[in-house]
């Protein structure tokens, strides 16, 4: 037997909860099928629980890079969330837009809508944020609480100064309408409690507006019948059995910049040659499903801290810690309730140029072989980088008809000269911050790398054997004009040649924002909400 809802939205990732949410209080019949489990883990709303969540297989899809040229040859994995809120239950909980220049040049591509003063009111629609800033550009009544990360190290003070000794200048907010300069790091975090998408709207929604979840639900295919999408067949958890869910008027897939493709490609979706390959009868041959794959590559320098100096690494165990749980408990600032990063620097290579190139993090903690959730024996800061707007792109695909088969990822990390050029300009930067006068005081030695790096050749030389993946993957369903033979979507985030189908989730973005992806992806959401709530049952007769 089989249920019918107005909209089936497969994925309960941030931008599927948001439009869960949106259609529901309208009075829609809506049904979220979500592969993971209820959100129930006690370390999720805890936003230090990433260490726990990230590592436990049953929250986590756990993928793998394949090896990598420009990254000597290595295999290097990353985790997506796979639970009610998706990443946003398990991330570092920062709340990073990027610059308005992103959406501009999404629009510039061909994406009419999508231009910064377009999407400004989906970013405020979703925020309360507690902060300052400008009220014409903050939220303030969203259901996302954001704040300012309110337990504040005097290690990321010193290291805010020495960012000011080495050319960024103090800014109150970064998401305000500068973007450069060194800031508090501001978080999904209210009271310390992490604020996923599931907290925020998924939950609610359930209890207010009948909103149906099933969770364990592996969709193993798109149904489309003459010519459009009509629903999605399921299986729950290791069972054969096959369920269907039907919809009214639109499945929507938001399974992530992963999850989609493989959804996609496995229902005969994607570029006709693999599919062929692989035996897959071919339902509409769209080359662009699996490509522009885009990532933030990220390197990272830990510095041994002078004793004395208060870091997570002393907080974080004994007694210290038993008083680190109680001051959480009752909603006071606690290592357990900070972000994975406590202060940035938002850079640009040549002083000139309007946008920034790179962003510089520091948490006051360091981190075994470089590593984040695993601190080290001894007291430490971590100082971070990636580049913002990466010109290397990469892939998905699947092996083959086995949804339990992992899919061929790549990256292509560094593969553009520019992405080196920038790398090597931020981890040089990284190194200026470490040796101004302002951290003196603070810092002993460096650990990692062992060595010092002093040529532009060293230091490509370290990036290319420590970065890892900055678990910000977008763009391998990207929007885009008719006049665009590789997009997926068009700006109304509608499948090319199927109607009644579309997706919503960071797989649509052309080109990455400057920032973490969390931000951008709840405001796709908000905005899918109205484009499909404008077109309601006329979805039938697009394309």
């Amino acid at each position: 037997m089989s249920e019918a809802f107005d909209y089936v939205i497969v994925g309960a990732g941030s931008a599927g909860c948001v439009l869960a949410y949106r259609l529901a209080e309208r009075g829609h019949s809506v049904c979220v099928l979500e592969a993971g489990p209820p959100d129930s883990s006690p370390y999720i709303r805890m936003p230090a629980g990433f260490m726990k969540t990230y590592t436990n297989p049953a929250l986590t899809w756990n993928f793998t890079y394949e090896p990598g040229d420009q990254v000597h040859g290595r295999s290097i994995a990353f985790v997506q969330g796979k639970t009610l809120g998706g990443s946003s239950a398990l991330n570092g909980t920062i709340y990073s837009r990027g610059q308005p220049w992103d959406y501009d040049n999404w629009a510039r591509s061909g994406n009419d809508g999508w231009d910064f003063a377009s999407v400004l009111p989906y970013f405020r629609r979703n925020e309360s944020f507690m902060g300052g800033g400008d009220d014409a550009l903050r939220g303030r009544t969203g259901r996302i609480m954001t704040d300012v990360v309110q337990w504040r190290s005097a290690a990321a003070e010193c290291f805010m100064r020495a960012a000011v000794e080495t050319g960024s200048p103090l800014n109150p907010d970064y998401n305000g309408s500068v973007q450069t300069g060194t800031s508090w790091a501001q978080a999904t975090v209210y009271k310390g409690r992490r604020w996923s998408a599931a907290h925020a709207y998924l939950h609610p929604a359930r209890r207010r507006h009948g909103l149906r979840v099933i969770t364990r639900a592996v969709v193993r295919k798109v149904l489309v019948e003459n010519g459009e999408a009509v629903g999605v067949a399921y299986s729950l958890g290791d069972s054969p059995q096959l369920r269907t869910i039907r919809s009214n008027v639109s499945t929507i897939v938001s399974a992530g910049t992963v999850n989609t493709v493989r959804l996609l490609q496995w229902s005969g979706i994607g570029p006709a040659d693999l599919l062929q390959d692989l035996g897959i009868p071919v339902v509409q041959n769209l080359p662009g499903v699996g490509r522009n794959l885009q990532d933030h590559y990220a390197a990272r320098v830990v510095m041994r801290a002078r004793d004395g100096v208060d870091t997570v690494n002393r907080r974080g165990r004994g007694l210290p810690l038993v008083r680190e749980a109680a001051a959480w408990l009752l909603g006071r600032p606690s290592i357990l309730g900070m972000s994975v990063v406590q202060a940035y620097a938002f850079c640009k290579m040549d002083p000139a140029t309007r946008e920034n190139d790179f962003t510089v993090t520091f948490t006051p903690a360091s981190f075994k072989e470089g590593m984040t959730r695993r601190l080290d024996d001894v007291p430490g800061v971590t100082l971070g980088a990636w580049g913002m707007r990466p010109r290397s792109r990469g892939y998905v695909r699947i092996r083959s008809r086995d949804v339990n088969e992992p899919p061929i990822l790549q990256a292509n990390f560094l593969d553009d000269e520019h992405d080196r050029r920038v790398m090597v300009a931020a981890l040089r930067h990284v190194s200026r911050i470490a040796c101004a006068p302002a951290l003196q005081g603070i810092l002993a030695q460096q650990i990692f790398p062992a060595q010092a790096c002093h040529t532009d050749d060293e230091w490509l030389d370290f990036i290319r054997r420590s970065g890892m993946s900055g678990y910000h993957l977008v763009g391998t369903c990207r929007m885009g004009p008719p006049s665009d033979p590789m997009a997926v979507v068009d700006p109304r985030l509608r499948v090319r040649g199927i109607p009644r189908l579309r997706v919503v989730d960071a797989s649509v973005m052309p080109t990455l924002p400057s920032g973490n992806t969390n931000a951008a992806a709840l405001m796709i959401g908000e905005k899918a909400a109205d484009l499909i709530l404008e077109d309601g049952p006329r979805a039938r007769l697009a394309h």
